[in-house]
């Protein structure tokens, strides 16, 4: 099994300033698992590291992709594997690191390895639900797919979608590819860490952030964004602490716009709202190491980290 370390906790919690230091500490390379730095020109939004630090450690799948593109967890489990193996070749404990939770959960756990549905079967899909009732296209998964169809509601309209989308792109049941061994399960060994904050201390932090992040200029960086041609809809764009502020900032085209302070708040809440669900998602999850950010101590970590991995 192929060692890996990875860092967890929900958004301000200090993920990044500890994985720097650990991967410092163990002479290795940081992986990003974040939905949001994986775009080019969104830096300030996305509380992106800087360049020094980036040059100080290396990170991976950071400014990969454009605004215009969307970034699933395929995606991520497609580009990181490759460098997770890379650096194990040379002797190297990757560290991994993001709030971006089914990412780093199918790392660990493995996913299903389900082709690309067509865009062609997509919209033939989108079309069958318009002219059929929801009832009778879970009859038709109940037909195809009876091991899924009981293990889903008759109203669950996304999974009857991907389950009549995966039946008429491959004629396979989707519980097919459930069922199939997966090639990653079991094949990392994890030391997994939780940064666990007081959620008040938390929301101070992610409020403090959002100020911080408009004085260092993230409506230029909207305003830079929107000038060269990405839209409002684009999957970069439509993200806390973007999405807030276009509407306004289209509407007042000239670089002095003052934004006001609802609008901020706004965002502020946002991010507090993604940090809540982040936290409920994380009690579910049992790590090995979880510690407080206020108590992060490098010298405890460092030699549980060797404990776990013997070395």
């Amino acid at each position: 099994m192929i060692p890996i370390i990875t860092i967890q906790g929900p958004t301000a919690s200090g993920k990044s300033d500890l994985a720097v230091k650990l991967c410092k500490l163990f002479d290795t390379e940081l992986i990003s698992a974040d939905s949001r730095q994986v775009y080019k020109y969104m830096d300030i939004g996305t509380a992106k590291p800087d360049k020094q630090i980036q040059a100080e450690v290396k990170h991976h799948l950071v400014d990969i992709i454009e605004p215009s593109e969307r970034y699933s967890t395929g995606n991520f489990l497609k580009d990181a594997e490759p460098i997770i193996d890379k650096l194990n070749y040379k002797n190297k404990i990757p560290i991994v690191c993001g709030g971006s939770m089914l990412y780093i959960k199918n790392l660990i756990s493995g996913i299903s390895k389900i082709p690309d549905i067509p865009a062609e079967v997509t919209e033939y899909v989108k079309q069958l639900f318009k002219e059929k009732s929801l009832s009778e296209l879970y009859k038709e998964v109940q037909e195809y797919d009876s091991f899924f169809a009981e293990r889903i509601t008759s109203t669950d309209k996304q999974r009857i979608s991907r389950a009549l989308e995966v039946w008429y792109a491959f004629k396979r049941p989707l519980s097919d590819f459930w069922i199939e061994e997966d090639a990653n399960k079991h094949k990392y060994k994890a030391f997994e860490i939780y940064l666990s904050p007081d959620r008040q201390t938390l929301y101070k932090k992610i409020n403090q952030r959002m100020e911080c992040m408009i004085k260092q200029g993230l409506m230029n960086e909207i305003h830079t964004l929107l000038d060269m041609g990405f839209s409002p809809e684009s999957p970069g764009l439509n993200s806390v602490g973007y999405k807030e502020f276009i509407p306004y900032i289209i509407n007042k085209r000239n670089d002095d716009v003052i934004i006001p302070q609802e609008l901020i708040e706004l965002a502020a809440q946002h991010t507090r709202n993604y940090a809540k669900r982040q936290l409920t998602w994380y009690k579910k999850v049992k790590f090995e190491f979880a510690i407080s950010p206020e108590q992060i101590n490098l010298s405890y970590i460092e030699k549980n980290i060797k404990s776990f991995f013997d070395i």
